[in-house]
Order: C-alpha cells, then structure tokens, then sequence
C-alpha cells in the first residue's frame, strides 16, 4: 500500500473542506459522530467511529489519508495518530 505525505497544505485543505460544509449543513444529528476528511477529493465520510470509516472506505477500495474530526469539536486527528488543531 503507497502512504501519501500529508502536507501543511493538505491541513489547510482540510480545515476550509470542513469550515464550508459546517456552515453549508446543519450537523445537529451528528454531534459525537466522526468524519474523515479527504484533502485531494473534498469528500467527507460520517461514521461512529474512525475505525467505521476505515470499514467503509476499504469496501470501496480507498486509502488516500484523511483527517478526522469529531463534530462538534475543534480538534482534528490525522490518520495515523498525529494530532492537528
């Protein structure tokens, strides 16, 4: 499996993917749930952990990195165990 290097670039991406959908969509029904954020695509996953994410995103065949966040909070999580804020 190739692992892409995650950028300042791609965080930066991922933080402007995050601040329209928020305010492009109300998320009252997903407070504590968790996205993954994918930087090339925009496209955001939701699920009820990163761990369910992963699940859904190897059922169609994807392993580009993403950031994770817990809406309804400010922290992000790269994966991989690094945290980004």
């Amino acid at each position: 499996m190739k692992h892409s290097i995650w950028t300042e670039a791609d965080s930066r991406k991922v933080k402007q993917i995050w601040d329209t959908y928020q305010k492009q969509h109300n998320l009252s029904e997903r407070i504590g749930q968790t996205a993954g954020i994918d930087p090339k695509s925009s496209r955001i996953w939701f699920g009820d952990s990163i761990q369910a994410i992963v699940q859904q995103r190897d059922r169609e065949g994807l392993d580009s990195p993403l950031f994770f966040q817990r809406v309804g909070d400010e922290t992000y999580f790269r994966k991989g165990g690094q945290i980004i804020v």
